[in-house]
């Protein structure tokens, strides 16, 4: 059981039964989520906790909980988590609660994860949605430096350790 906390725009186009939170039994806890309308569209998913960014194609957006466990999985692995590790987070995820956004500093590494993103298309030729969300993953984030000051860094003490500083 995860809670999905998604965007305005992204609640519009799913159009999901918005609940409140309720307690999570992942180890990554909540993610946030909104929609990048590039073409192809994506959707760009952040963790609450860590940061974690994990870029995956929207469409088709009413089933995107369903599929986001597997591009998490694939960011998880190509961040050298262990599968055992990232089986376990997996398991847990069997169920997703919709839910309105709530903290405005994930919203705001979102804007700057979705600027980044798009500079790195733009510029560098870089689209495929790993690609991106493992060079995003890289990014210092301020809310982070009172330890791992990396999203990637993070989610390798998370899972691995099961401390976050």
């Amino acid at each position: 059981m995860f809670n999905l906390h998604c965007t305005k725009k992204l609640l519009d186009r799913i159009k999901p039964d918005v609940q409140g939170s309720v307690d999570g039994t992942t180890i990554l806890g909540d993610w946030y989520a909104t929609a990048l309308f590039w073409k192809p569209q994506l959707a760009l998913l952040v963790n609450e906790r860590t940061l974690l960014p994990v870029i995956m194609p929207l469409a088709p957006a009413t089933n995107l909980a369903q599929r986001f466990p597997d591009a998490l999985a694939q960011v998880l692995l190509e961040l050298d988590i262990e599968l055992d590790k990232v089986k376990s987070e997996l398991e847990k995820m069997g169920q997703v609660t919709y839910c309105k956004t709530s903290n405005r500093s994930v919203l705001g590494i979102m804007n700057q994860f979705t600027f980044q993103a798009e500079s790195y298309r733009d510029h560098f030729g870089l689209v495929e949605p790993l690609a991106l969300s493992v060079k995003l993953a890289g990014t210092p984030c301020s809310p982070l430096y009172k330890g791992a000051i990396c999203p990637d860094l993070a989610v390798r003490e998370v899972m691995t350790e099961g401390i976050f500083h």
